[in-house]
């Protein structure tokens, strides 16, 4: 099964970042309102994602991409979103 990590751009310009083993189901609860983080946020398009087969490996990215150093990254390299 793979891990998906994804990050969203919400309505207000900033971003969230999360964790799905179905992605499609998830950003679509995302998009209904569904998720407290989100809702107040709406709408959200997802902009990136990437998948790991394992979840300990996903788990570790998504972690990544939260810390300082990670957004720093997500601010360089994706430009686009």
């Amino acid at each position: 099964m793979i891990h998906f990590v994804y990050i969203l751009k919400c309505a207000d310009g900033d971003h969230y970042t999360g964790i799905a083993k179905d992605l499609k189901k998830r950003v679509q609860e995302h998009q209904r309102g569904k998720s407290s983080s989100t809702a107040t946020r709406l709408p959200v398009a997802l902009v990136w994602f990437c998948g790991f087969i394992t979840e300990a490996d996903a788990v570790r990215f998504e972690k990544y991409l939260k810390s300082h150093s990670g957004r720093r990254f997500r601010d360089r390299f994706l430009t686009d979103i």
